[in-house]
């Protein structure tokens, strides 16, 4: 029994080595129209987002020592490619407001819903967990840039 345990450990240990040649490309592209550049919210607003959203949402990927340990890499990339399929920061809309507005309530639906930022990012990233304030004062913030860039469509 002990040679069969010794077996199985040996064989565990190498799939594992064999799984690190394995791993996704870790990309940031160049940033087209960054969110923050163009709204220019204030300071703390930009903050909250940089610590909370741009990981996942953004060309501007910090990449941790675990995105490059198989098969935590698989699903660290996997999770950054699918954020910045629904939704990425590094290019913003900006000649599209009717896209803009549908973004921006979409940020503030997942946002009073609790769904972003989710559980398991804000479980090894604690500086993304939004208090209630932080929340709050993201939708607030999201909702008025929303108004104004439908006011001018009001007029037409």
């Amino acid at each position: 029994m002990k040679n069969v345990l010794k077996w199985i450990f040996g064989a565990g240990v190498v799939i594992f080595a064999l799984m690190q040649f394995i791993n996704p490309a870790r990309t940031n592209p160049p940033v087209v129209h960054d969110f923050l550049a163009m709204n220019m919210p204030p300071p703390k607003i930009a903050a909250t987002f940089h610590a909370a959203c741009y990981d996942c949402h953004s060309h501007e990927t910090k990449w941790p020592w675990y995105s490059r340990v198989a098969p935590v890499s698989w699903l660290v990339a996997s999770d950054v490619k699918e954020g910045r399929r629904h939704l990425n920061f590094s290019d913003w809309p900006v000649d599209n407001p009717d896209r803009a507005v549908r973004w921006l309530e979409n940020i503030s639906e997942q946002l009073g819903y609790k769904e972003m930022p989710p559980a398991k990012y804000t479980l090894i990233h604690a500086n993304a967990r939004l208090t209630a304030a932080e929340r709050e004062q993201l939708i607030q913030w999201v909702e008025q840039e929303t108004a104004k860039l439908k006011s001018p469509a009001k007029g037409k």
